[in-house]
């Protein structure tokens, strides 16, 4: 007779009680909702209005995680509940963390392995990842973890693989420019790239890597040179300069941080990137001397972080948690939700540069839409400084596309 087990665990305010038996690779997950309040907008991702979970305290606070919350509502209306309270979750997308066991990693693919949308979670580095796949392989979640060592494994880590996240490459340390990260991170994310081409051409592809102004860049042409070049699965995780602003704008006008949603577009270094406040969401009046000191400070945020931390490291955790949020964006449009909206820096045709970050709209193939209406009615501000940080822009991907074009040559 077989033996059976059963756990629970919680995201958010959602919970879910799981029976496995010692013989059987099935699992059932429940997800306990009752009438209460509906899950609201965060930061530009809407829930269905028809699914409503209970309030519990979460490690993560219940207005952060929305996010996570989101994947569930697709399924609730596709799938028969077994009882008014209850409905399956199945697990079926593959997600591979190049570079896990590093500052950005390691908290990334804790994340991920919370993602109920997730069956598989490769984790890849050089050195150092089996531990981390061991201790996240306890994590009573429904992901099953797999650790990847070395360029002899790294094939094989991303064999039928659904999204690709790298993170991979060396964090900035105090004095150090974003462009001084651009040889070593640069040819990291060759490398990676070509390997992604090589195995899983038709895999969401997210950049995190700095500078991602030019590794995104790098990557296109990687994927070009390779035959297998798709813009619209080509991603720049930009996604932390607007968590930034959202918390940066919500402190300082004493809103509540789940209903605030700032675009951010541009790149993602210094001047390149930009809050565009009078976009925001609630409407909100802004002082000039309060729009330049949020714009600046969402500009120099990493540099907050790098000189907070005195030398031992960079902006990991909240960069974690934005890839995760930009993960699960990809998954709920993988999986069918038709009201996915994220700022990334994609393929556009925005403005006059090949490459820009503004809002998307995400969708099984990848941005379904780049939206244009955030670039209209701009403040005097705000197209001054969108003229100003095109050229600097434009620079940084032309160094990327350089760089990648070289060592094709030299090779």
């Amino acid at each position: 007779m077989a033996a059976t087990s059963a756990s629970t665990f919680s995201i958010g305010s959602i919970s879910y009680s799981s029976k496995t038996s010692s013989l059987s690779q099935s699992k059932a997950y429940r997800v306990n909702c009752n009438s209460g309040n509906s899950l609201k907008n965060f930061s530009g991702l809407k829930a269905v209005p028809s699914v409503n979970c209970e309030s519990k305290s979460s490690f993560l606070g219940n207005e952060r995680v929305a996010p996570l919350h989101q994947s569930f509502t697709q399924r609730a209306t596709n799938q028969n509940q077994t009882s008014p309270n209850a409905f399956q979750v199945q697990a079926s997308f593959k997600v591979a963390v190049l570079g896990a066991a590093g500052g950005i990693g390691q908290p990334l693919s804790l994340l991920v392995k919370m993602s109920p949308l997730v069956s598989d979670l490769h984790l890849y580095d050089i050195a150092n990842v089996k531990g981390v796949a061991a201790d996240l392989s306890h994590c009573n979640t429904p992901s099953r973890v797999q650790a990847f060592t070395g360029n002899d494994e790294l094939a094989n880590c991303l064999k039928g693989v659904d999204v690709v996240v790298i993170p991979a490459g060396v964090p900035r340390k105090p004095g150090m420019t974003r462009d001084d990260l651009f040889n070593i991170n640069a040819g990291i994310v060759k490398t990676l790239v070509e390997a992604v081409a090589d195995n899983c051409p038709d895999a969401f592809i997210h950049i995190i890597s700095n500078p991602v102004n030019s590794t995104v860049p790098i990557a296109a042409e990687v994927l070009k040179q390779k035959g297998v070049y798709n813009p619209k699965k080509l991603f720049g995780v930009t996604t932390l300069d607007v968590v930034r602003a959202n918390t940066f704008v919500a402190q300082k006008k004493n809103l509540k941080l789940i209903d605030v949603d700032v675009p951010v577009i541009g790149g993602h270094a210094g001047i390149t990137i930009l809050p565009l406040l009078s976009k925001t969401k609630p409407s909100v009046t802004f002082t000039d001397e309060e729009i330049q000191d949020l714009t600046v400070r969402i500009q120099n945020a990493g540099t907050e972080v790098v000189e907070a931390k005195a030398g031992a490291g960079s902006a990991t955790l909240s960069m974690a948690y934005a890839a995760a949020r930009f993960v699960e964006s990809s998954l709920r449009a993988l999986d069918g939700d038709t009201d996915v909206y994220e700022c990334s820096f994609v393929q556009s045709e925005l403005t006059e540069l090949p490459f820009f970050a503004s809002r998307i709209k995400l969708g099984k193939q990848g941005v379904e839409a780049v939206i244009s209406s955030d670039l209209q009615g701009l403040t005097e501000y705000e197209e001054k400084a969108l003229e100003a940080l095109k050229s600097e822009l434009k620079g940084s991907i032309e160094k990327g596309v350089t760089f990648a074009n070289k060592q094709a040559v030299s090779a």
